[in-house]
């Protein structure tokens, strides 16, 4: 196989191998294929479903390697191990094209224009990835992640859910988190991001470094953060909050809620497990909890658990992906 492909994957291609093998794979489609295919699998090697994977992502990758070799000139790979039932699920799309651009002197030139990939992460399910650049970003369940497959001008990715992300520092060029309401840029630094469309709310905590967070038509009023601060955009209106750090325990499959309302912990459920909870009660939702719960057991079971402090009926609806709460 290509050692080339492997390294561009990773990030660890230089500019100048880069360019000469995009400008391969514009002219041959089997290359083109094959670097899809392998940044796809690429990709959903970062798939987390619990803990206990490690060894095993690495004998599938493995595996995935020595598949590869066997079939360098197939346009798809079609199947991967265990992964067969995730592809299905789970859609890291990409795309790739190149131009021709013409100076004054009519000297032609070929210049080659990044993946766009796309990483989905499944319902009950959360991820990890290395970007092109070094920066490491973990992604929750029912997360969307779509980043070149190399940065030039620019770093920026767009989220759609919750992220973490470890940025790897470049003073030069600064990394930027978009979401469907504002921008988060930094240098070097680590903070989470939790911006799904369907929330009333977008917000950024920042772990370590500085963050500025901004709405795109008017950075310069934007808002600068310090490290343990908590930002929430609503509206037109960004505004510090408070935030228990140990909600960042997602990142190990640990969804941590202390003293909060029911009505808080199921819009997050929601989010998390793509399921519509219905509360027949509304007082229901004034009940407040506080415990941890373990991300692989799923919804039914936190909501057994949370039943018991706290007495009410869940009905299932599987037809609808329904779960109805009641006194």
């Amino acid at each position: 196989m290509d050692e080339r492909i492997i390294k561009y994957c990773q990030g660890t291609l230089s500019k100048r191998e880069q360019d000469e093998l995009l400008k391969e794979a514009y002219k041959d489609l089997d290359l083109k294929s094959l670097i899809i295919d392998y940044q796809h699998l690429h990709s959903l090697l970062g798939l987390i479903p619990e803990n206990a994977d490690i060894m095993q992502g690495a004998e599938e990758y493995g595996r995935f390697k020595r598949l590869v070799n066997l079939r360098m000139r197939k346009a798809r790979i079609i199947s991967f191990g265990r992964y067969a039932a995730i592809i299905a699920i789970v859609f890291a799309t990409a795309w790739m094209s190149a131009s021709y651009y013409f100076s004054g002197n009519s000297a032609e030139q070929e210049k080659p224009v990044a993946f766009r990939q796309e990483l989905v992460v499944p319902a009950g399910q959360r991820a990890e990835i290395t970007l092109p650049d070094g920066t490491k970003a973990w992604l929750n369940a029912g997360s969307r992640l779509s980043y070149p497959s190399f940065f030039e001008e620019e770093r920026k990715v767009f989220l759609s859910g919750e992220g973490f992300f470890e940025v790897a520092e470049n003073k030069e060029i600064p990394f930027i988190v978009s979401t469907h309401s504002i921008d988060i840029k930094a240098l070097g630094t680590k903070f989470n991001v939790f911006s799904y469309p369907e929330s009333s709310y977008t917000s950024v905590y920042l772990q370590q470094g500085s963050v500025k967070a901004y709405f795109p038509s008017s950075e310069s009023k934007g808002v600068t953060l310090s490290p343990n601060q908590y930002l929430v955009q609503k509206g037109n209106q960004l505004k510090f909050s408070r935030m228990d750090s140990d909600e960042l325990l997602w990142r190990e499959g640990i969804y941590s809620f202390k003293k909060q309302k029911l009505g808080s912990i199921i819009e997050k459920l929601e989010l998390y497990y793509d399921v519509k909870i219905i509360v027949k009660d509304p007082e229901i939702l004034n009940y407040e909890y506080v415990g941890k719960f373990r991300q692989r057991d799923g919804v039914l079971e936190m909501l057994r658990l949370i039943q018991r402090i706290h007495k009410f009926r869940i009905e299932k609806d599987g037809d609808l992906n329904e779960i109805i709460l009641r006194k």
